[in-house]
């Protein structure tokens, strides 16, 4: 598409100014898209720039997400907020291209599940683009674009990891753009203690998953799982994600998500030795049903 210096947002419908006028989300798979779609809905007025293949944005421009569209990464030199929603690797790739795209100021943030080898890449950029590392608590089962909504975000935590000196006023916009569309903006100390965390709260139940479902499939097979009932259906709903994100997050995240398998092999195998053993079962139980009570079930 040609290039053409690109307008300024007027205020939102609410009457209240965009807290960022031209919003460039690179990467429209489900969060990016579901960004696009809830910054859309918020400042009808903002300008929002997508970059993807061809066929994704010819999505998002028929759904309205967003007003201006390239495969070129160049297309993001007048943004002000530029959100880098791809797979871990190519964000960190996307770093060392940023400098020659944007000649101006702005703020730059991800969405990576990972943040160690994210914050480490942003040392490089110039002075005039703050990085904030982010990460958004919300997803689904399925990826890509045809499930992004606009709602996905809704009472979910957004992280964010404490930027260099200076990054503090980014920080606070990049908190209050996320409140808007509906999540919780916490702030993590370090990219290290991040990626503990999600090491435990995401990769890995999408790993204990994916392998409870490969195993039950591949010992009964299609026609005996017609047979499954909503134990096995909740229990493997993540299941259904796609590798490709995931070879990422595992490779940047390996340390971390290697130490949390091993405490749950470690559980698993005390079980299989105390299978016979009453007080065992019950002590794990006990245990389960304790902390799954203390988490945030919508509706309860």
């Amino acid at each position: 598409m040609s290039q053409k210096r690109l307008p300024i947002a007027e205020s939102g419908a609410g009457g209240a100014p965009p807290i960022f006028e031209r919003i460039a989300v690179v990467g429209l798979g489900l969060i990016g898209g579901s960004i696009a779609l809830a910054a859309r809905a918020a400042w009808p007025a903002a300008l929002v720039i997508g970059v993807d293949r061809n066929d994704v944005l010819e999505q998002a421009m028929v759904r309205h997400a967003i007003d201006v569209a390239s495969q070129d990464l160049m297309i993001v030199s007048e943004a002000d907020l530029v959100i880098l929603a791809a797979p871990v690797g190519q964000i960190v790739e996307m770093m060392r291209l940023l400098p020659a795209r944007i000649g101006g100021s702005a703020v730059v943030t991800d969405v990576g599940s990972t943040k160690r080898a994210i914050v480490q890449a942003a040392e490089s950029l110039p002075a005039r683009l703050t990085f904030v590392g982010g990460h958004p608590l919300a997803g689904a089962a399925r990826g890509g674009f045809e499930a992004a909504r606009p709602d996905l975000f809704a009472g979910r935590p957004w992280l964010f990891t404490r930027g260099h000196e200076g990054a503090e006023a980014a920080l606070a916009r990049l908190s209050e753009f996320v409140r808007v569309l509906g999540a919780v903006p916490q702030v993590i100390a370090s990219a290290a203690e991040h990626d503990r965390l999600v090491a435990f709260l995401s990769h890995l139940p999408q790993l204990a998953a994916s392998a409870l479902m490969s195993v039950v499939g591949e010992s009964l097979g299609e026609e005996r799982l017609a047979l499954a009932g909503r134990g096995l259906i909740d229990t493997t709903r993540l299941a259904s994600s796609p590798a490709d994100i995931w070879r990422d997050i595992l490779a940047s995240n390996g340390d971390e998500v290697g130490e949390a398998m091993d405490s749950l092999m470690t559980v698993l195998q005390h079980l299989r030795r105390n299978l016979s053993n009453g007080q065992a079962v019950d002590e794990l139980f006990a245990s389960a049903n304790r902390w799954r009570d203390s988490l945030p079930i919508p509706g309860r």
